[in-house]
C-alpha cells in the first residue's frame, strides 16, 4: 500500500466536504448584511440630507444640515451628556419598576379566572385614555422631581410587558400541560418550571416595546415640568430657535434608546443560551 493510499484510507468517507474559499466568504458577507446595510442606508440618508439642505439653501434655524448638528454636539457634548444622565438614570429605573410589574400581572391573570375578569377591562380601560392628558396630573400628584416622571412612564410601558407575557403563558402546549398534570404538578410548579420558561421569548419581546416607550415617558415628563434631562434641553433649545442643538440632543435620545434596546437583546440571547435554545 502506498502513501496517498494510507491517506485516501484514513478519510472519513462521510466527512462533509470543506467550504470552497468563496463560499466561506460569501458566508461572512451575508453575517455582516444586517449590520451593514442598516449603517450604509444611514448613512446614504444623512449624505442626501446635507446635499438637498444645502441645495435648496434652507434656513438653518428650520433645518440644519447634520454637519451642523455634529458640530453642535461636539461643541455642547459635556453639557448634553450631563443631562442625558438625568434621562437615562430615569428610564431605566422605569424600566427596572415596569418590567417586573407587567410580569406579576400577567402571571396573576393567567393565575386565577377572577383576577383576570377584575383586572384585564379595567387595565385596557386605563389604556384607551390618551397618555398625554395624564401627564398634568402627575406633575400635580407627585411634583416636578423624578417620582412624577419615573411614575408617568410606568404607567406607560408596563401594558406591552403584561400583554406580552400574558400571551406567552397562553400559548403553552396544551399536552404538555396535561404531561405535567399528571406527574401531579402543582398550578405553581407548572408556572415556574414550564410557562414562564416558554413565555421568554414573549416576555422579550414586550420589553423591547416596553424599554423604547419608558424613554417617551421620561421625556414627556421633562417637556411638562423638569429642570434638567434631554427633554429639558430639547424644549429650552426650541424655544431659542436653536434647531442644531434640539436635533443634538434627539440625536443622544436615539443612541440612548438604541443602547438599551441592545441591552434588551443581549439579555435575550443569554437567556436562550441558558434555556438552551
Amino acid at each position: 500500500m502506498d502513501d496517498k493510499t494510507a491517506v485516501a484510507q484514513s478519510i472519513p468517507t462521510d466527512a462533509p466536504p470543506e467550504p470552497l474559499p468563496n463560499e466561506t466568504a460569501l458566508r461572512h458577507v451575508y453575517a455582516a448584511l444586517p449590520v451593514v446595510l442598516p449603517l450604509l442606508t444611514a448613512v446614504l440618508a444623512l449624505i442626501a440630507w446635507e446635499i438637498a439642505v444645502k441645495a435648496a439653501g434652507v434656513n438653518p434655524t428650520i433645518l440644519p444640515p447634520p454637519s451642523a448638528i455634529m458640530t453642535r454636539l461636539v461643541e455642547a457634548y459635556p453639557l448634553i451628556l450631563q443631562h442625558a444622565i438625568y434621562t437615562g438614570t430615569e428610564t431605566i429605573m422605569a424600566f427596572a419598576i415596569s418590567v417586573p410589574l407587567g410580569i406579576l400581572l400577567a402571571v396573576a391573570m393567567s393565575y386565577s379566572r377572577f383576577i383576570n375578569w377584575a383586572l384585564y377591562p379595567n387595565l385596557i380601560f386605563f389604556q384607551l385614555i390618551p397618555k398625554i392628558a395624564l401627564a398634568p396630573l402627575f406633575i400635580v400628584w407627585l411634583g416636578i422631581g423624578a417620582p412624577s416622571r419615573v411614575s408617568f412612564s410606568v404607567f406607560i410601558c408596563f401594558f406591552p410587558v403584561m400583554i406580552a407575557t400574558a400571551a406567552g403563558l397562553q400559548s403553552v402546549d396544551r399536552d404538555l400541560l396535561k404531561l405535567c398534570r399528571s406527574v401531579l404538578a402543582t398550578n405553581m410548579q407548572i408556572m415556574f418550571h414550564v410557562r414562564l420558561p416558554y413565555s421568554m421569548p414573549y416576555i422579550f419581546s414586550g420589553m423591547k416595546v416596553s424599554v423604547t416607550m419608558a424613554i417617551i415617558g421620561i421625556v414627556v415628563g421633562e417637556f411638562i415640568a423638569s429642570q434638567a434631562g434631554l427633554g429639558y434641553l430639547i424644549l429650552f433649545a426650541s424655544s431659542r430657535q436653536q434647531t442644531d442643538f434640539s436635533l443634538a440632543c434627539i440625536a443622544v435620545l436615539c443612541i440612548l434608546g438604541l443602547a438599551l434596546y441592545g441591552m434588551v437583546e443581549i439579555g435575550e440571547m443569554l437567556m436562550r443560551r441558558w434555556y438552551g435554545n
